[in-house]
């Protein structure tokens, strides 16, 4: 049995197409003894040899996906999709935006990281932590002392500490976070000031805190009595501070701020400068 077809992909011709039901395969009839021209099936193209990257399982919320093993997490997530609108900042380890805990294949230990510096590893099971919920003190430094009970009147938690040394294994930026609460304790706010000096603020040493304190904030109040009252002053900052307060600058600022954005760019190229650029 011939049934006719309205056309049929990769023939061209005027006659009408017909199909062959009665066997298994179809079979096309040209008509009225027509021309059938048959198009050239397209060339394949040849196949990137460029070298592929190897992929790896990782568990990104639970659910797992292919990654790039070079990838850090940060790069990883965003390569299978994940936008980041918040919880993402410099991408150099400075910010601690990103924070993250994770779980290694064969490994029970809970670890911590900062996402843009983490490389994936084969099953990796991972969460990020944008915000550690951490109440934040609101004083008035200089009505405040640099001595313990300044420390203690906000923070009095930190008294709960039993030197289980969690914060410090948890910290990214591989800070004594457990000697400066030690030092905070014995009131000696200017060790703990320094050697808290490079906290980023991430607030992993608080998520894994037994104590539950919040040893980053105990930290920045130590730095602040320190700064105002214990270290000695600037006079360069001083002396610019009140060159600001009588004006010094007014003339020059609003110059600046009349000029045009290719004005701004050459007066920047041809400032003067007092050291070398590399």
């Amino acid at each position: 049995m011939l049934i006719p077809l309205p056309w049929w992909k990769g023939i061209k011709g005027k006659g009408k197409l017909y199909l062959d039901i009665k066997r298994g395969a179809p079979i096309i009839t040209a008509m009225e003894e027509k021309e059938v021209e048959v198009k050239e099936p397209a060339q394949e193209k040849a196949p990137d040899e460029s070298p592929k990257e190897n992929l790896i399982p990782v568990f990104i919320m639970g659910k797992r996906f292919f990654v790039p093993e070079s990838f850090t997490i940060i790069t990883a997530m965003e390569y299978v999709g994940f936008q980041f609108k918040n919880a993402v900042g410099c991408r150099e380890g400075f910010c601690g935006a990103c924070a993250t805990i994770y779980r290694l294949e064969g490994d029970y230990k809970l670890r911590t990281g900062l996402a843009c510096q983490t490389v994936v590893e084969p099953n990796m099971y991972l969460a990020q932590i944008p915000f550690t919920p951490a109440v934040k003190a609101v004083y008035d430094i200089s009505k405040l002392k640099p001595e313990l009970v300044s420390i203690q009147r906000y923070y009095p938690e930190v008294f709960r500490c039993v030197a289980c040394n969690s914060c410090t294994k948890a910290c990214p930026q591989e800070i004594e976070v457990m000697d400066y609460i030690q030092a905070v304790k014995r009131g000696d706010l200017e060790t703990a000031a320094d050697l808290s000096f490079d906290c980023i603020m991430c607030g992993l040493c608080a998520v894994r805190c037994p104590a539950e304190m919040v040893q980053h904030n105990i930290a920045l109040l130590a730095r602040r009595l320190t700064g105002r009252y214990l270290l000695p002053r600037s006079h360069h900052l001083e002396e610019r501070l009140a060159e600001q307060r009588e004006g010094s600058y007014e003339k020059d600022i609003e110059e600046l701020m009349g000029l045009s954005r290719k004005g701004l760019t050459k007066r920047y190229t041809e400032r003067d400068l007092d050291f070398e650029v590399f």
